[in-house]
């Protein structure tokens, strides 16, 4: 996901992309083949560029959505759909559901499915020492404490690095699984997850239809049973979660106007809460994007070895039918406001076809870039890409502390004071920043500060920095 580097090398002014291994070099002897060598990150000139384009390209994609949770309350985005349709809050909402909506996370977890296997590709074992298997999990619990330094102290509602390294270790196993049973494991994934929508949308339903049985009793003056009685509680207590509670709202915005220490206290629970939530039931579709990542590595798909007419059929297929689920998902999920109608009308929900839309939009999305990069149209964008993905873990939490210091009330105290439309001049200024202090750090420096830190610890040894020290 987070943690490869690019090397370009301008010939005939065009990109020439060096491929070989991720993090891990295989700078190690054969056992019994002599003294091992200490294994090492991978050089600048041993990178997969076009992985470090389409990483550099999902780190900035992900701030789309990020952006609305750094920024305002949910009680914005109801107004929103309660509103008008036809202003740019509303159009700007719909747009960035429709085309981003997961599927920038979606490219996360499939290129950190693909550096799992670029980690330990090629490795051979040494006789003494830690073993590929004991860095590959070092590295993951370092990024799991990323995760929790991110939530608890960047104060970030929505990391996904604690989740990642977590789930990052049931991967192992499989790096040398072919790549169909890959990517037959994450459709299953996906098929699991897509269960679960239906198995709770039915619970909600028959908690539903109990609640009408008991409302065309009382209109028949029937007297209720206890069970009826529960069943009429129980849908009530439910319909309550389905409305905004202005109150509370109010409180929490007042708390984010606050200082460090109150929006601290505030983000705690929630933060403690969303974790576990978030592993619980999201762990279906982080692992089902990482097992589909690691078969299209395997196939050549990241790192630009397929057909120009395969990348044009993926991005055709991919973008026609994960926008149409998307935009039909907004029409008719997300802007409408009667959740109890929504559940009247339909036997299955849209969220059924979550992943289905978001992975058919992610490889589109992938394919698109791939196809620029080889028209060649705008190297200069190709390789701004590939340096911010190069740093992704810096960029990351860098976007995590620029957005916090610029809405929560410890900064410039812009929480909840700007339209949707608004917030995305700030993804933009971000962007821009990102793209050249990133190509600027590169110039001079072999990782961004974040990434040396996190090498440094993984291999246990203080990593060199500059790009003149060897």
């Amino acid at each position: 996901m987070i943690h490869s580097k690019t090397n370009f090398l301008m010939e005939n002014n065009s990109i020439k992309f060096d491929l070989s291994t991720d993090d891990l070099l295989p700078a190690d002897t054969e056992p019994g083949h002599g003294p091992a060598v200490q294994p090492t990150p991978v050089t600048k000139e041993d990178r997969i560029g076009t992985i470090d384009m389409v990483r550099g390209f999902a780190l900035c994609g992900i701030l789309l959505m990020n952006i609305l949770g750094f920024s305002t309350d949910g009680s914005t985005f109801e107004k929103v759909i309660e509103g008008p349709h036809n202003n740019a809050d509303y159009i700007t909402l719909g747009a960035i559901f429709t085309f981003f909506d997961g599927t920038m996370r979606g490219l996360f977890s499939m290129l950190f499915g693909a550096g799992m296997i670029l980690f330990t590709l090629n490795k051979h074992e040494r006789d003494t020492g830690p073993r590929v298997a004991d860095y590959y999990y070092r590295r993951l619990l370092w990024l799991v404490l990323f995760g929790v330094f991110n939530a608890f102290v960047l104060l970030w509602q929505g990391d996904i690095l604690f989740y990642y390294g977590l789930t990052g270790m049931l991967l192992y196993p499989f790096r040398k699984s072919a790549p169909k049973l890959l990517i037959t494991i994450g459709l299953l994934c996906f098929l699991i997850n897509a269960g679960k929508t239906y198995w709770q949308w039915t619970e909600m339903k028959d908690k539903r239809i109990a609640y009408l049985e008991v409302v065309a009793a009382e209109k028949e003056n029937r007297k209720l049973t206890s069970k009826q009685e529960e069943a009429k509680a129980t849908w009530v207590e439910m319909e309550k979660g389905f409305k905004m509670d202005t109150a509370r709202s109010n409180r929490n915005i007042r708390k984010m106007h606050s200082g460090y220490p109150t929006i601290f206290e505030y983000f705690i629970p929630n933060n403690a809460n969303g974790e576990a939530w978030g592993m619980y039931h999201g762990i279906w579709d982080f692992i089902g994007m990482m097992f589909i990542g690691m078969g299209l590595y395997y196939l050549g798909f990241f790192s630009n070895k397929i057909s120009t007419s395969t990348y044009l059929m993926i991005l055709m297929l991919g973008y026609t039918l994960g926008i149409t689920i998307g935009y039909v998902t907004f029409r008719d999920a997300v802007s409408q406001t009667d959740f109890t109608k929504y559940i009247d009308t339909y036997r299955v929900p849209h969220w059924v076809l979550y992943d289905l839309r978001r992975l058919l939009i992610s490889c589109g999305h992938a394919a698109l870039l791939m196809l620029v990069y080889r028209s060649k149209l705008v190297p200069w964008l190709m390789r701004a890409l590939a340096n911010v993905g190069q740093m992704a873990f810096t960029n990351y939490l860098m976007q995590s502390i620029m957005c916090t210091l610029f809405f929560y009330g410890y900064g410039l105290d812009y929480y909840n004071k700007m339209r949707v439309h608004q917030v995305y001049y700030v993804v933009f200024a971000i962007w821009i920043i990102q793209l050249i202090w990133s190509s600027i750090w590169l110039r001079y420096f072999r990782f961004g500060p974040f990434e040396w830190v996190w090498r440094s610890l993984t291999y246990w040894k203080r990593q060199p920095m500059k790009l003149s020290q060897k």
